[in-house]
């Protein structure tokens, strides 16, 4: 984790040594379970990141969860925090959603933090935060990043005020629309213009909001330090640094040339045929992506010949109208390369084999059918 949470941490661990464990230099304790360096410092712990088990086995989306959640548990020197649950789930969606927080969930009802982390601070597996230090490891980093402060009293009231924290009113987080396309004006001088399809890499590539978004939050577009003031006077991010624009690029992108971004023009959408050299013809534009370069981030190069995909066909292990057309009773039973000479499924269909006064497409052994996406 990184300093941002250095204090909270510091505290947990003094406070854990006073009252609990006694001096960690006596106990059968590694340093690297929570350091990352040798000589940790006050300054700089150097603390490892929280010891997190992903595990996410449900969804919920956020008009389904809470609007809002009162915290509690921890009153003894502040009011309850109110804590505007539906506006920051609406938040996370692109960044992973659920998972940001609820980062272990079996299937079933949504489990609560102190289900996990103790209340008490004292306790035997010091790994696994308490449950104040848990809070604040979810909430200081963005708050911090946003507005550079850990004012304790923007979230909190002291217990015994008479003033109380403005509750969200069931209020949404503005709609983040999606673009279909960005065009950046660069200073590479081989090449000034980067365009980039949204909708390509959504809709056709599959790509989920995460594999960009994973590090965005609430910093990406209300950055105190570096904002211009927007209508609805919230402080709203303006510039990015080149490595912030190449970091989620690079994440597929990492090993390709400058030049197949960088150009000297904004670019077209994405074409098959001038991108790979090979059109997709009928029976392929119908397919996703997926279908035959498989999931992940980086779609491989495949073979454009017929056989690389379509090698192991027997009768009655290929439905034919896949390709658009049902065999009748007659051609179901024949082997491919009876009509397909060699296997070749890159040439039209070979009659002669069978018949002198027939020819393909004219005369075709079977009935057609309309292709659908699949």
């Amino acid at each position: 984790m990184k300093s941002l949470v250095t204090l909270i941490i510091i505290i947990t661990t003094v406070t854990l040594a006073q009252n609990n464990t006694g001096n960690h230099s006596l106990k059968n304790i590694d340093c690297k379970t929570c350091h990352a360096c040798e000589v940790p410092t006050k300054q700089n712990p150097c603390l490892v990141a929280c010891p997190r088990n992903e595990m996410i086995t449900v969804h919920q989306s956020p008009e389904e969860g809470p609007v809002e959640i009162v915290i509690e548990k921890l009153k003894d020197k502040y009011l309850p925090v109110n804590f505007s649950h539906k506006v920051h789930a609406q938040m996370s969606e692109m960044s992973g959603g659920c998972a940001n927080c609820h980062h272990y969930n079996t299937a079933g009802p949504i489990i609560s933090c102190s289900e996990c982390h103790s209340i008490e601070r004292k306790r035997e597996d010091i790994s696994k935060p308490d449950l104040e230090a848990a809070y604040h490891r979810q909430c200081i980093n963005c708050h911090k990043e946003w507005s550079h402060s850990t004012d304790c009293n923007s979230c909190h009231q002291p217990a015994g005020s008479t003033l109380s924290k403005k509750e969200s009113d069931g209020k949404d987080h503005p709609n983040v629309s999606e673009p279909e396309r960005l065009i950046y004006e660069t200073n590479y001088s081989k090449g000034k213009f980067v365009t980039f399809y949204h909708n390509d890499h959504t809709k056709l590539f599959k790509a989920d909001c995460v594999s960009c978004h994973q590090d965005n939050n609430c910093t990406r577009c209300h950055d105190v330090s570096n904002i211009q003031i927007v209508s609805s006077n919230i402080p709203e991010k303006i510039r990015k640094s080149a490595s912030e624009h190449h970091q989620p690029c690079f994440k597929c992108h990492e090993n390709d040339k400058c030049s197949k971004c960088h150009i000297d023009k904004p670019a077209e959408p994405f074409n098959h045929k001038l991108s790979t050299g090979w059109a997709l013809n009928r029976f392929h534009e119908i397919l996703e992506c997926t279908k035959c370069h498989g999931t992940g981030n980086n779609f491989a190069r495949l073979d454009s010949n017929c056989n690389s995909c379509h090698n192991n066909f027997t009768p009655g292990s290929f439905e034919h109208k896949v390709t658009g057309l049902i065999l009748d009773e007659v051609h179901s039973e024949l082997e491919c390369g009876d009509c397909h000479t060699e296997n070749n499924f890159a040439v039209k269909p070979d009659c002669s084999a069978c018949h002198d006064d027939k020819n393909y497409p004219a005369d075709k052994p079977g009935n057609l059918v309309k292709l659908t996406k699949k």
